[in-house]
């Protein structure tokens, strides 16, 4: 049996280096100051403060003001919760609830499709259709009142208004539009509807855009008509803008005011008394600005809450594309 022996390790004969003296890392607060944080945030502050003022300031004033009873001439009462229990049983409360929802409902209906409808229709079309994206949305660029009242005008009840001579001519009696509870409402809902269109129809020609040209053109090879089109690719999509449309269009139309202030005022009969109408009249009506900032808050409350619940529900349809 045969021992190796075991050769001598080979120690490094390289001279070891000195360590290396730690150098202080500038504190983060000195290397903040020398990037130019104080000069961002000398510009920051200003513009933070003037929003928060307009912003937040308008919203704390109101919360307060909800807790007051107060006509903005006589000093201020602390009521703390009256006004809110004044408003919950004001029997009004009721029937401009059911309105402002008649209205939504009619409003989605109706009107939510037809922005849609349009738009692919538009984007269909090869050369002109610029002339039809300006004639959708001319009625925005009409100023709200002058829109109102010119409508009114052709709501003319009598057989010689506009709307009445031209169903005068295909033998159907003249309507009462306005002046009757079964067809106010719904006469707001086609004006609404016509002047608010064009900014939708913008928004979704927009989304378009962004739709894959090679999907539109594997269809065709399949023979898919162009409902058949829009039905499978357009609006799966643009599915995700078609959610945050129909939100905005709900917390739109529950803020309505201008159109039955105008036309009719409430009535006939309250048929139109909406909830915004409902607040105007407490406050420069009645002159109770503490009920009218409360029925606000619990406005304000209740769209919050219907939006939370809604991005709850639609998360998952809208992240799927």
């Amino acid at each position: 049996m045969v021992i190796r022996e075991q050769a001598p390790a080979i120690h490094d004969a390289r001279p070891t280096r000195p360590p290396r003296p730690q150098t202080r890392r500038p504190h983060r607060l000195i290397v903040w100051y020398r990037q130019g944080g104080l000069t961002v945030v000398l510009f920051a502050v200003p513009i933070v403060l003037i929003f928060l003022y307009f912003s937040w300031g308008p919203i704390v004033n109101g919360l307060v003001m909800s807790l007051q009873k107060t006509n903005l001439v006589d000093p201020a009462q602390w009521v703390g919760l009256s006004n809110f229990t004044y408003v919950l049983a004001d029997p009004s409360l009721g029937q401009a609830t059911v309105n402002t929802l008649y209205f939504t409902l009619l409003a989605i209906v109706f009107g939510f499709p037809l922005p849609i409808f349009l738009a692919v229709f538009m984007a269909e079309l090869k050369g002109r259709s610029w002339i039809y994206t300006t004639l959708a949305y001319l009625p925005v660029i009409v100023p709200p009142v002058v829109a109102i009242l010119l409508w009114k005008v052709f709501y003319d009840s009598s057989p010689s208004g506009l709307f009445n001579s031209i169903l005068g001519l295909v033998g159907i009696p003249p309507q009462p539009w306005l002046d009757s509870p079964a067809t106010a409402m719904p006469s707001i809902v086609l004006e609404a509807t016509w002047a608010g269109a064009g900014s939708a129809v913008i928004i979704y020609l927009a989304a378009l855009t962004s739709v894959r040209a090679e999907l539109y053109e594997a269809a065709e090879l399949d023979g898919s008509g162009i409902w058949s089109r829009v039905w499978h690719i357009t609006l799966p999509q643009i599915r995700g803008i078609i959610l945050v449309m129909l939100l905005l269009q709900v917390i739109g139309t529950t803020q309505l005011f201008t159109e039955p202030f105008l036309f009719t005022g409430g009535g006939p009969q309250g048929s139109t008394t909406t909830i915004l109408l409902l607040i105007y009249n407490y406050a420069f009506v009645s002159g109770d600005y503490g009920a009218a900032t409360a029925l606000s808050v619990l406005l304000a409350l209740g769209l919050c809450i219907l939006s939370a619940v809604y991005q709850l529900a639609t998360r998952k349809w809208s992240s799927d594309s």
